[in-house]
């Protein structure tokens, strides 16, 4: 489906872009801590501001600069307060940019870094296991279609497959069983994901799968009989 493919192209950009970010951000930081002048600061004031989960609150810090009294305000704010006014803080600022000081924690430090990395990581994995998967199955399906056991395996029904759901609607498969007359087990099959549904076009009792030998639980059921759905 377009729709498939444009949802694995999206989570590939997100996780590209926010790799990116992500060393873009531990560069800089990298780079700041490099040059950076250690001074002890004081809490003198919490700023409060508005975010998505109600009132945050960022330190307004002062220390001694180079060339005198400096304050800044944190660009981390946090609810409830990490800080309380008059505490005592490390600070890191760059002798040149005393203004651009950051508090020295981890997380003032490097919590951009890490969320970014951490969505970017998800991203990234998400859309390489929805590219992965259909190259593994076309691996697998050629294989088997080159090496297996053609079986013919009784249809059963055809049916919608609830844990895949894309744009609200969900794929059908075909179900087949076969009894293993060596060992007298039943196998139930179940064909890759139809984003039509089938039913009408399947006119035979028996539909062919291609079974591993060594292994059954890895098979192939063959709906190359049905028609190809429209682009």
């Amino acid at each position: 489906m377009k729709v498939l493919t444009i949802v694995k192209s999206v989570f590939l950009l997100a996780g590209v872009v926010l790799i990116t970010v992500t060393g873009i951000l531990y560069a800089n930081t990298r780079s700041f801590l490099a040059d950076a002048v250690r001074a002890e600061g004081t809490v003198v004031a919490l700023e409060a501001g508005g975010s998505s989960n109600g009132t945050v609150y960022r330190p307004i810090v002062r220390f001694a600069g180079p060339n005198g009294v400096v304050e800044f305000t944190s660009s981390l704010g946090s609810r409830p307060p990490a800080y309380n006014t008059g505490d005592t803080v490390s600070v890191l600022y760059r002798a040149s940019d005393p203004h651009g000081a950051r508090i020295e924690s981890f997380v003032s430090l490097w919590l951009a870094a890490v969320i970014t990395g951490s969505l970017g990581t998800i991203f990234s994995s998400i859309s390489g296991i929805m590219f992965f998967v259909p190259m593994r199955r076309a691996r697998i399906k050629e294989d088997l279609l080159r090496n297996g056991t053609p079986i013919q395996t009784d249809f059963q029904s055809v049916q919608l497959n609830g844990a895949v759901t894309v744009n609200g609607q969900s794929p059908f498969r075909v179900m087949t069983q076969w009894l293993d007359p060596a060992t007298s087990l039943i196998h139930v099959f179940k064909s890759e994901n139809l984003w039509f549904d089938p039913t009408r076009y399947i006119t035979q009792k028996q539909i062919t799968v291609f079974i591993d030998n060594a292994n059954p639980k890895r098979y192939y059921v063959d709906l190359s009989f049905l028609p190809k759905p429209a682009d």
